[in-house]
């Protein structure tokens, strides 16, 4: 480091060098605030949350108390427990047995069709092969299609085969996510180095090892992804149950509900309106969980370029 310089001052006094001061950020260098997109947000997530709110607040109330209170604020006593208690026990604990088939539906559907997306979409984006661009077109095609227009024909198809009022109608037909495929083939496609691949291939890796080692780790945040999507779109069915299923005791959670919901309207029937509320309550609590959890690998995949060695 070279040595500072002095000047020369009055009366031989020799002056230190001035210290560099730092420059003060403007007014302006500071980040601009947009009152438009503070009000925009701040609406978006009340319309986001005051669901949410209005199903737990009502999940506190007991029969009598929810229809005749406030629907955004507690009323009466404190039942959220016992009202939990009774959607667990009610009708047998046929509850539980619909939380049963929902996970049954999520497991075999939401995780098969990820790990045929995962699969597909791999080989889509780093082998080349005849009609590769025909399969593209025919993916992007399925996923304009909407899943309510193919209900029909695939319960006149699962007729057929007299696989419908079975678990069969409703996990094969969640095993085939286009958008899913779609969004695997692209985030491969920029995600795993075709030089990695061949230099896993020049030291001897089949490509199933080389898929399983050296890929898949690189592939976690759109594996999380696409199985998120998946689980939320399983676990909210309810179009294809209701066609396939007749049999209360394979209902998912959201056909039972609606039948818990229905049975005011019936002769005879008992309304049961707190314990709908409560149910769905208990609900939505594994998929904000999911998130929570799954939330991480989103982070370490967006970080996992930004270092170099």
């Amino acid at each position: 480091m070279g040595t500072p310089s002095y000047t020369d001052g009055p009366a031989g006094h020799r002056t230190p060098p001035a210290r560099a001061v730092p420059r003060r950020r403007h007014f302006a260098d500071r980040p601009r605030r947009s009152v438009l997109l503070t009000a925009l947000m701040g609406l978006t997530a009340l319309y986001a949350l005051l669901p949410l709110a209005w199903l737990v607040i009502n999940a506190t109330k007991t029969q009598k108390s929810l229809l005749d209170s406030f629907g955004l604020w507690f009323s009466g006593d404190f039942a959220l427990w016992d009202n939990i208690t009774q959607t667990l026990t009610y009708d047998d604990g046929i509850f539980v047995r619909w939380f049963l088939n929902t996970l049954l539906y999520v497991v075999a559907g939401a995780g098969g069709a990820t790990f045929l997306a995962v699969l597909g979409g791999y080989g889509l984006a780093k082998f080349d092969f005849p009609g590769k661009r025909a399969v593209f077109a025919t993916v992007i095609g399925a996923v304009a299609v909407p899943a309510t227009a193919l209900a029909v024909p695939t319960f006149l198809m699962f007729s057929k085969a007299g696989l419908t009022d079975t678990p069969w109608a409703v996990v094969v037909p969640s095993l085939v996510s286009p958008f899913g495929l779609y969004l695997m083939w692209v985030f491969a496609a920029e995600a795993v180095p075709a030089e990695l691949l061949e230099a896993a291939r020049v030291d001897g890796s089949g490509e199933l090892r080389t898929f399983f080692q050296v890929a898949l780790p690189l592939l976690t945040p759109g594996i999380v992804t696409v199985l998120l999507f998946t689980m939320v779109q399983t676990w909210n069915n309810y179009f294809l149950p209701l066609i396939m299923l007749k049999d209360p005791d394979w209902y998912p959670l959201t056909l039972g509900l609606n039948a818990w919901n229905e049975q005011a309207s019936t002769a005879g029937g008992h309304a049961v309106f707190n314990l709908v509320i409560t149910g769905s309550l208990l609900t939505i609590v594994p998929l904000v969980a999911a998130f929570l959890l799954l939330q991480r690998y989103w982070r370490s995949g967006l970080a996992a370029g930004s270092v170099k060695g």
